[in-house]
């Protein structure tokens, strides 16, 4: 009898998840236990196993598509079992004995639902619009989707009549219609005008969701302040010539961190998460500081936890390991997870000014630029060379006010131009 492998839990709170990569096709023998297929939840790949040994009979959700929790995934014929149906790209569900079809399986047949049948096709929507949709009390099952694939898009949320206003704990002071969204009709693109096309899937498509509900929920601001960063270059170079024989390449960024946590410190309403649906801001008493990294397929944040309990070389090796992890598509779900606030640096190539997006729902992100030696006047009136940087920070002004972010930056500003004070600190 086929065996029909459904998407696992594969962590608390997801949901769902996207898939990224097949490791088999149709009419393969697989083992138990090889590599089955490759699932992305929350910008952390999942390498699922194969749960049983036979042949691969039908696969039932392809790249790029997202699966719920306890979505079919594959049919697999055990080892020994009745021969598999003819190959195919994707295949059917399998009818059991008890209901043999009489018309063709193409399509779903249309009978009323029972405990046996089986379970709806997943909802495609992002988690903005999933949170949306809690917030308005709405079933997005009974939504129709007007996005590609029958994808639900937050203009669909605002068609939605109080009869679909049925989600069971929705709060009773949500709004029964959301405010419709722009629609947006492109021009007409010639085919001859076309390079490439690209689908927006994977990381990519995450970031575009996390991005777009960032800018849609948070009220950005940014400030920026020059730093005279010439202390900091000179200890960080002394110290550098030690970590290296301890296989430690040290940036700057341990001691950006450092100062940070030190600001965090004094000013405590930055390092916390907005909860909209409670319209609350929750200051946290951990220090989780997450490390915007580049890898090949996007965007990451890898977390480095407790940073306030850790040295500046132990900082150093943690998030040279992480960026190496991340670079190479091997950090878990959970080092993607849970900062309390975000540091984005492109190190070398970091221009001169940025406004970073905040990493929501967090309230606050730093943004770290270059470190130029140019020319300036001295307090006594005199000329000389100076390691200059900038930092901006971008603030929810829901809940943060300009001013206390300028007290934040003032207060990272002085340790990074005196970061003996860090170590003076520690002692």
């Amino acid at each position: 009898m086929a065996f029909e492998f459904r998407l696992p839990d594969i962590g608390e709170g997801v949901a769902e998840g996207e898939v990224v990569r097949w490791f088999v096709k149709v009419g393969d023998t697989v083992r138990e236990d090889d590599p089955l297929v490759s699932v992305l939840t929350d910008k952390a790949n999942v390498e699922i196993p194969c749960p049983k040994t036979g042949r691969v009979q039908a696969i039932h959700a392809q790249v790029g598509e997202k699966v719920k929790v306890g979505g079919l995934l594959v049919t697999i014929q055990p080892e020994g079992g009745a021969a598999a149906s003819p190959t195919g790209a994707r295949a059917p569900p399998m009818p059991t004995a008890s209901a043999a079809p009489t018309h063709p399986v193409s399509a779903p047949s249309p009978v009323a639902p029972s405990a046996s049948a089986a379970p709806q096709s997943p909802i495609l929507a992002s988690p903005f619009v999933r949170r949306r949709a809690t917030e308005l009390g709405i079933d997005l099952s009974r939504v129709k989707g007007s996005g590609p694939g029958g994808r639900i898009v937050e203009a669909d949320l605002g068609g939605a009549s109080p009869g679909l206003i049925t989600a069971p704990g929705a709060p009773a002071t949500a709004k029964s219609v959301a405010t419709p969204a722009l629609r947006v009709d492109l021009a007409p693109v010639e085919a001859s005008e076309v390079l490439e096309r690209i689908p927006i899937r994977g990381i990519r498509r995450v970031i575009a969701e996390h991005m777009t509900e960032s800018k849609h929920r948070a009220a950005h601001f940014t400030y920026v302040e020059e730093v005279d960063a010439t202390e900091l270059v000179v200890l960080r170079d002394r110290m550098a010539k030690h970590t290296e024989k301890q296989g430690v390449r040290l940036s700057y960024l341990p001691f950006i961190l450092k100062a940070v946590v030190a600001g965090l410190k004094a000013f405590p309403h930055l390092n916390a998460t907005v909860d909209d649906v409670n319209e609350e801001l929750l200051v946290r008493s951990n220090y989780h500081i997450g490390i915007a990294t580049a890898a090949p397929e996007g965007l990451i944040v890898p977390v480095v936890r407790h940073a306030d309990r850790k040295s500046v070389v132990a900082l150093g090796r943690e998030i040279q390991e992480l960026a190496d992890r991340g670079r190479a598509g091997k950090l878990s779900r959970a080092e993607l997870m849970g900062s309390t606030f975000t540091i984005s640096s492109l190190g070398a190539l970091g221009g001169v000014l940025a406004t970073p997006i905040l990493n929501y729902p967090e309230v606050a992100i730093l943004g770290v630029h270059k470190i130029q030696r140019r020319p300036v006047y001295r307090a006594d009136g005199s000329l000389g060379p100076a390691d200059l940087m900038n930092l901006s920070i971008s603030l929810d002004h829901r809940v943060v006010d300009g001013f206390e972010g300028a007290q934040f930056i003032a207060k990272v500003k002085g340790y990074l131009e005196d970061p003996h004070q860090l170590f003076a600190e520690l002692a």
